[in-house]
């Protein structure tokens, strides 16, 4: 078909476009039809073909295979809905009702009908004719036992690294009673931890104080050795080493028999602060009272691992209560420091688990603004699984008594790396709030949180915490292994908290070597026990 238009616009004549001379002309009055008129309605014609083109081509795309005409097509999308009515689904209802249906306890226990590859369950479609009622329910069955076994799989995932990681490994324990041998033994393992002339810097508040506590001589070395070795005037650190009385010649052993001059190392154990061994400590007697609820509150972990309503994720966070850091006393004795270092005035506490990988002296510099801990926030970030954590991650608001005093969705922070402000610490009721809060916990039978220090800690330390840059602590090395090597090795502190401890056979193998580049493997201690870099 051929248009023409005259140049005055009053005649336009259609040529059938067939080599026939006959045409078709029409005569445009000028009085009634504008020519304006006449050329926005070919305008509005164009727009109207390219409308029927562009719904064919929405047509073609949504998976409609059958064959109709553009107009056909176009009908059969805008007649529904100018009458008011809805497309009809692509799925029969019968499959949305049978897929909805809930899922009983025994419905595919014991059966050994149900397919067990997808490719079986095809096979078996096509085989049967099925209508549609009887794909759902084999489809229901299909998936259902693949839940199960997923279920299973994730928990005897999760308890075979509780044990793991809740056990000593031999490796570990060697190290131990070699060292302890070593003290015995050897004079040189046993000099005074510092120097009598250095003592006087353990109390001069000129020096960046340190604080770890620890029962792991390994973890203690490599915490020790990458702070000093990262540090730019190791001459100004002291670190203070806490440890147990089982761990304490251990641990005294290796750091005298491993110097790192010119830092100062102190090794105390508990035992030798008078306050603590004398009359009745809280946090001493909350640790006692918290292990005799556990032990009859959770049932152990075959309980645990038994219970069938539960969520995988729900099982694992029960596990991980059960875990004996979480009752340890070196987790609970930070809370304590200002009375373990009368004579600070600031320290910095790190757990033994992370590792230095910058100058952590800038850390003095920083205003703390009358604030007690300064702390990374966990509730931002670009890991969302690691930096997505508010006071409902730890809290149980569904106690009234959680619920009626704090946010749910207030920002948590990490415990790790923490630096405490201890002159300003002394001036508030912070341990008395954390011990009263622990208290609490075990009266309603550990129902305000699961885990150890760290939701008493966010309710003791609330509106005392400085928030701080987030690259002075990278956390979550230990649970989840989408950490990126480069991004890992670009964070001024690293923490491996979760289950995968770097010295153990399950720490995450492309994670592990920033942790182990800090152990000499060639140490006769090292080496003897069998510890090796993966």
């Amino acid at each position: 078909m051929q248009l023409h238009i005259s140049p005055s616009l009053r005649h336009v004549t259609v040529l059938p476009g067939k080599g026939l001379k006959e045409f078709i002309k029409v005569k445009v009055a000028s009085r009634r039809v504008s020519y304006r008129m006449l050329f926005y309605s070919l305008l509005l014609f164009t727009f109207l073909l390219r409308f029927v083109f562009v719904f064919t081509a929405v047509d073609t795309i949504d998976g409609h295979h059958n064959k109709c005409s553009t107009i056909g097509c176009l009908g059969k999308k805008i007649g529904p809905r100018i009458l008011g009515r809805k497309l009809e689904p692509n799925v029969p209802e019968v499959i949305y009702r049978i897929l909805d249906e809930p899922t009983e306890k025994d419905e595919v226990e014991g059966r050994s009908d149900i397919p067990q590859t997808l490719e079986e369950f095809m096979t078996e479609v096509k085989e049967g004719g099925y209508d549609a009622k009887t794909f759902a329910i084999r489809l229901r069955e299909m998936v259902i036992l693949m839940e199960q076994r997923t279920r299973t799989a994730k928990i005897q995932e999760y308890l075979y690294r509780h044990v793991a990681s809740s056990s000593i490994p031999k490796q570990l324990h060697c190290l131990d009673l070699r060292l302890a041998n070593e003290h015995t033994n050897n004079a040189q393992a046993r000099l005074q931890l510092p120097s009598a002339e250095l003592v006087p810097a353990l109390v001069d508040n000129s020096y960046f104080h340190f604080v770890l506590a620890s029962d792991n001589v390994l973890a203690a070395s490599v915490v020790a050795t990458s702070l000093v070795r990262n540090s730019r005037r190791p001459n100004k650190v002291v670190l203070h080493i806490i440890t147990d009385r089982k761990t304490y010649y251990p641990m005294q052993a290796w750091f005298s028999l491993h110097p790192l001059s010119p830092a100062i190392i102190e090794v105390k154990a508990l035992h030798h602060f008078d306050w603590l061994s004398k009359g009745k400590v809280p946090v001493l007697e909350a640790m006692e009272k918290d292990q005799q609820v556990r032990s009859q509150f959770r049932g152990g972990s075959s309980a645990i691992v038994a219970n069938n309503t539960d969520k995988p994720t729900v099982v694992a966070a029960k596990l991980q209560a059960l875990s004996p850091k979480y009752n340890s006393v070196m987790n609970h004795i930070r809370i304590h420091l200002p009375e373990l270092f009368p004579s600070l005035n600031k320290v910095v506490f790190l757990d033994d688990d992370v590792v230095i990988q910058t100058d952590l002296s800038p850390l003095w510099d920083i205003e703390m603004n009358g604030k007690v801990n300064g702390a990374v926030e966990t509730c931002t970030g670009e890991d969302k699984f690691v930096m997505s954590k508010r006071l409902k991650s730890y809290l149980n608001f569904s106690h009234p008594l959680i619920a009626k005093n704090f946010d749910p969705n207030e920002c948590a922070w990490a415990y790790g790396m923490n630096i405490f402000d201890l002159e300003a610490w002394r001036k508030t009721n912070i341990s008395l709030t954390y011990h009263y809060w622990v208290d609490q916990n075990i009266k309603s039978d550990l129902s305000l949180w699961q885990l150890g220090t760290l939701p008493p800690g966010l309710i003791a330390f609330h509106g005392h915490v400085h928030v701080i840059d987030p690259f002075w602590h990278m956390l979550g090395l230990g649970y989840q292994e989408n950490t990126s090597f480069p991004d890992a090795e670009s964070a001024g502190v690293i923490h491996f908290n979760g289950r995968a401890k770097p010295w153990l056979d399950i720490a995450f193998p492309q994670l592990r070597p920033l942790w182990a580049k800090y152990v000499n493997f060639s140490d006769r201690f090292i080496k003897g026990c069998h510890i090796r870099a993966s």
